[in-house]
């Protein structure tokens, strides 16, 4: 399956995933979709006041799934955010730190088209991430199953996740990231996604 398929999953699906996947897939193909016919140039052109570019955002939101599907899996170490020696959360912040993790740094570069990346190979990957988080959510005995979150800023003491907000949150974040990726298309060439 492909991120743009809008094909039913198998039935040996119970309900609830089919539904989850289902609105995840189509979160998936609506992000892609906004990337129809353009060159890697325009891709990686960042035509708002903001940083943003359609292929980052594929990029973004394939790392974003393929992290929380791997917490799913795994529990809190798939989303350690270890900090260098000396440097503190609010270095970080206040930008700082005499030395970024390289996680801070995937972060940043997730947004961009590096130079070599290629928008076919961007959505190529996120088409295996999508293959893989599919497998995830088919094969995880219990939607419930939770895990707790590791320590971060962002991340209340103590909260945890289960695979089923994992998923909703995974479909959230694509979807508002497919709304992103209609505003900059638009503003590219005044292709919209209607």
């Amino acid at each position: 399956m492909t991120v743009t398929d809008t094909n039913p999953l198998p039935a040996t699906l119970d309900a609830e995933r089919a539904d989850l996947l289902a609105a995840l897939a189509a979160a998936r193909a609506a992000l892609v979709h906004t990337t129809r016919g353009l060159t890697d140039e325009q891709a990686g052109q960042r035509p708002t006041a903001g940083a943003l570019c359609l292929g980052g955002l594929v990029k973004h939101v394939a790392s974003v799934e393929e992290g929380w599907l791997r917490f799913a899996v795994e529990g809190p170490s798939a989303l350690r955010h270890d900090l260098p020696d000396g440097v503190t959360w609010a270095d970080l912040r206040a930008g700082t730190a005499r030395e970024l993790p390289q996680w801070a740094i995937d972060h940043q570069n997730n947004f961009l088209m590096l130079p070599g990346e290629t928008l076919a190979g961007i959505v190529e990957r996120y088409e295996e991430v999508a293959a893989r988080s599919e497998k995830v959510i088919a094969s995880v005995a219990d939607l419930s199953l939770t895990h707790p979150l590791p320590e971060a800023p962002w991340h209340e003491p103590g909260e945890v996740r289960s695979v089923r907000r994992v998923l909703t949150h995974v479909i959230a974040e694509t979807a508002q990231h497919a709304g992103h990726a209609d505003i900059l298309r638009e503003t590219l060439d005044g292709q919209t996604s209607t």
